[in-house]
Formats: structure tokens, sequence, C-alpha cells
């Protein structure tokens, strides 16, 4: 039987699915493990051998045995079985996560209480599991399936795991934001938001916006120290596109969110301030986009009765229109990283290049307090003028069920930079062949008209705003001056794009944005390397 503490391993001839089983619990590895033990002995495990770390664990609960019968001879040495059942994650194709049960059948009561109460003694120590969240719900985004996932799939899951809830279903735009700033949000272990990005976006804005408010910190100031939230945010993704749970978790499957918060994951992520004549516009976590995804999103606006149709719609009228924007991108390159756009090295769980991105970037702002930062920025700053299609800035890799690979591939979630692409003005075919392989394996930037950078700031100004600034009459004379000899009708140049800033539309097409190294957390881990599908069941 093993030993009688919590800190000692237990070792016990059970029984799983009317098999004979050897089973260990080794707290030092807080690993539960069991395999098939047909002999009188534990015997050594086998191929077959299935475990569970602890911090995969549920919950465990004593099973009513009584009204039962088993048929097998194996059974009736067994005249009062007890019983208790292991709630566990199972991992299944494509980044997926399954609630799974395991019940293990014990000869002796005091043996099966013995397994209860170790089992629960090493639950109750993981304290980074959430114990009361506040819960948004959208009931509107996507196909308008928000309420009935989370009863569905969220709150069983929840409930299992002795999680309690506040719930608040919202009823008009910026609600959930609305209210982190007026309630107290101390009494909370994290937040959970249920609909899509730009759910998730409301949450973010008012988390921050809270915290920097507490803080005393002021968010228009461009050069601001943003201070970090202590709460986490939970994406249970029930929007249309929902980049941000494909990209942080490697599905958009709400069951699989769910889990990840129950377990009690997290994961530091990079935000980005943008700011326009020191006025905070908005945070980016995902894709700032100017050009064609601003000029997709500000023409989608226009045809929401179309449902999530407007999107494919707004994409090929934008596509076939074909303009391209004139203006000065300068940027600082994000020296303290250790990885490239191109090094074909992608985010996962556990990111070694976002440790030690942000370990130097600690280091760069030690000398900064030494007065130096002003000095590099100056020597270090890169300026890019020209007609562009498009200006993407990615936070991470922008994944989702269309692009599995992304907008940026090898982004980084928490190493303090954004990809910086540049897709400069080229033919319509090029373009096509460009946006392509954002749906397969080649790399989209192997193209002469594609530049990507990596930097922890940049800052954008149209040729229409300089030239406004310059000389406001001449620029009167050009606005109608689109269709002339000097711009080909392929890519005629037009005045201004806006901002795409994770699916809202900004109007200012001069910004400077930073990038705020790991500001929030989420209830999420990463993307995991492929593992084999669990085969306890």
């Amino acid at each position: 039987m093993g030993a009688t503490g919590a800190a000692e391993p237990l070792h016990s001839v059970l029984w799983v699915k009317q098999q004979r089983c050897a089973v260990s619990l080794e707290p030092a590895r807080a690993v539960l493990r069991w395999w098939r033990s047909p002999g009188p002995g534990a015997g050594a495990p086998g191929a077959d051998a299935c475990s569970v770390p602890v911090s995969e664990i549920i919950a465990v609960e004593e099973t009513d045995v009584h009204g039962k019968h088993h048929s097998s001879g194996k059974w009736q040495k067994m005249e009062k079985p007890y019983a208790f059942t292991v709630h566990c994650v199972k991992r299944a194709r494509r980044h997926r996560w399954k609630w799974a049960q395991v019940t293990f059948w014990c000869p002796e009561e005091q043996l099966c209480h013995l397994w209860l109460q170790t089992l629960r003694e090493m639950l109750e120590k993981l304290t980074s599991r959430p114990k009361h969240l506040l819960v948004f719900i959208n009931p509107f985004g996507g196909k308008g399936q928000g309420k009935r996932i989370y009863e569905r799939k969220v709150a069983p899951l929840f409930t299992l795991a002795s999680i309690t809830t506040d719930i608040i279903v919202t009823e008009h735009a910026n609600q959930a934001k609305e209210t982190l700033y007026e309630i107290n949000i101390d009494k909370y272990d994290g937040i959970v938001c249920v609909g899509g990005d730009g759910m998730f976006s409301e949450v973010l804005h008012g988390l921050i916006g809270r915290t920097q408010r507490s803080a005393g910190v002021d968010q228009n100031h461009p050069r601001a120290v943003l201070v970090p939230s202590s709460l986490r945010i939970g994406i249970i993704p029930a929007g249309s596109t929902d980049c941000v749970c494909y990209s942080t978790v490697g599905t958009s499957d709400a069951e699989t969110s769910a889990l990840h918060i129950v377990v009690g994951d997290s994961l530091a992520m990079d935000v980005s301030s943008v700011h326009h004549n020191s006025t905070l516009l908005r945070y980016s976590v995902s894709l700032l986009g100017y050009g064609f995804y601003g000029d997709i999103i500000k023409d989608s606006e226009k045809k929401r009765w179309l449902g999530l149709a407007r999107y494919d719609f707004s994409g090929l009228k934008t596509f076939l229109s074909h303009h391209c924007y004139e203006g000065t991108v300068s940027f600082l390159p994000a020296q303290h990283t250790v990885g490239s756009p191109r090094d074909g090295k992608p985010c996962r769980a556990g990111c070694f290049v976002c440790r030690q991105s942000k370990q130097q970037l600690e280091e760069e702002q030690k000398k900064a307090l030494y007065g130096l930062e002003a000095a590099e920025d100056v020597e270090e700053w890169q300026v890019v003028c020209g007609k562009f299609l498009a200006i993407n800035a990615t936070n991470m890799s922008c994944a989702c069920r269309r692009s599995p690979r992304g907008l940026s591939p090898a982004a980084h979630l928490g190493d303090g930079s954004s990809d910086l692409i540049l897709i400069r003005k080229c033919s319509r075919f090029n373009f096509l062949r460009f946006l392509i392989r954002h749906t397969n394996q080649q790399d989209q930037f192997d193209f002469t008209f594609v530049e990507v950078y990596r930097v922890k700031k940049f800052q954008f100004t149209s040729k229409h705003v300089e030239d406004e600034d310059s000389d406001l009459k001449e620029e009167g004379k050009k606005r109608f001056g689109h269709i002339c000899s000097s711009h080909p009708s392929c890519c005629c140049a037009v005045s201004n794009s806006s901002w795409n800033c994770d699916g809202e539309v900004l109007h200012s097409p001069a910004i400077e944005v930073r990038v705020h190294c790991q500001l929030v957390r989420l209830f999420a881990r990463g993307i995991e390397e492929n593992l084999k599908p669990d085969s306890h069941s």
C-alpha cells in the first residue's frame, strides 16, 4: 500500500476499466501513473503506461458505486468495491484539450480515502489556479453563440473545478471596459471574456486602463512606463476569427480554452500602445494594419448587414481597387531580441526567445536609468520612405483557421517587439502571390517588394499629412489629381488609408507605436509542440 503521508510516494494495485493496474503517485515529480499489471507484483511500466501530471488534474471525486453490477469474474473477489474518479486533461489532435475521466477501483475503503486525500492535498497546493472569476459574455459576437457556448462547454468545467463566477452578459459596446473601471476587481483571480477578438480588446483596454489609473500612470504619455496587471485574462472563443486565442493556444476550441483557465496556465504577452499627438488612441496585441487591411476594415464597417460575409466582400473589393499610399516609416530596431522574423522559429510554450529577449530588454532598461536611452534612440532609428500597398505590425503570428501560420509565422508573444512588414507598391498579380502565401507553408517575406523588421517602436506619417504640414494649398490641388499620367490606373495613389487596430478603425494616419514587453497575462501556455494525443480516457 505504500506511504501514509502526502509528501511520500503512493504505490497500489488498483483496477482501471476492469484491468488490474499498478498505480503510482510521486509527489516529488507530481505525476499520477498507471500501467497494466496482470501478475501478483506491480511489474515495470510498459509502452502502454498512462500518466497525468497533477497540474493537469481538474478534480478528484469519490465515486458512487452502489447499484453497479460487474459480470467479470475478476470483480467477484471485490465484494464491497470503493472507487475514486480523476477528472483530467486529455490531449487531442491540433492542440485541442478534452475533459477526460479515469475511475480507479480499490479493494479497501481506507485505501480509497488515502488516494483521495493525497491527490486533493496536492491539488490544494496549486496556487496558480483561479477560485473566483469575473465573466463577460458577448451575446452578439460571431454567430451569436457566446451564451450557449459558455453554458454548455465552460460552466460545467468551472463547477467541477469549484470555481465560482460573477457573470455579466453585455448589452452594448464598451460595457466590459466601463465595468472594469467602476467595480472592485481585487476579489477576482482573473477576467474571462466569452466572444471574439473585439470582446477581448474591450477587456484588455479596461484592465490596462484600470491598472494605470490605480498606479497613477498617464496613459496619454507616449513614453510612459505602463504597470502590468496582476489579473490574468481568459479567452473563450466565440467570434468570427478568434485570432488572439488561435495564436496563443493553437486552436479556437472553447473546451480547450476553458481547461487552460481551470488548470491556471499563465502566459505573458506584449501589448503595443498607439498614440497620436500625445493622445492614446488604442492598445494593440495582434494586427496594426495600414493600407490593405485598414481599407478592408473601414469598408466592412459600412456593410455590417452582410454579417461575416462582409470581410470577404470588402477583401475582394480592396484587392481589386489596389490602392497604394505614400508615407514615411521610422522605426527603432529591437536589438535586444534573440530571434528574427525570418528565422523559422515560431513562438511555442516555454519559449526560449521570449524569455531571453525579456532578460536582454531589462538589461537595456537598466542602462536607460543612466540617461543613455535618448542618445541611443537618435543613433538607431531607421527611416523608410515610399509608396506602400500595406504596412502591417504584428505582436503575434496572427494565425487563424484561414491562415494557420499567420501574417508573421515567427513573431513572438512576449519578446518585447513587433514585426513590422512593409509591402511596397507592386503589380496586382505579385500582391496576390504574397497574399496566397499566408495560407500555405511558403516564405511570405521572400519577395523583392516585401521588407520585414523586428522593432520595439515605430512611427508613421502619410505623405498627405507631410504635404499638408508644408503646403496646404498645394495639397488641395493634389487631391483632385488622382486620374493622371503620373499614377498608373493599377495603383492609384490616394491620400490616406485608415489603420486597422485589432479589428477597429483608427482614422489618424499619423501614429506613434511602442511595444510594452509582457504587459498582460493570459490563461494560456502558448502553443505546445506537436505531442501525440493522450491514450488515457
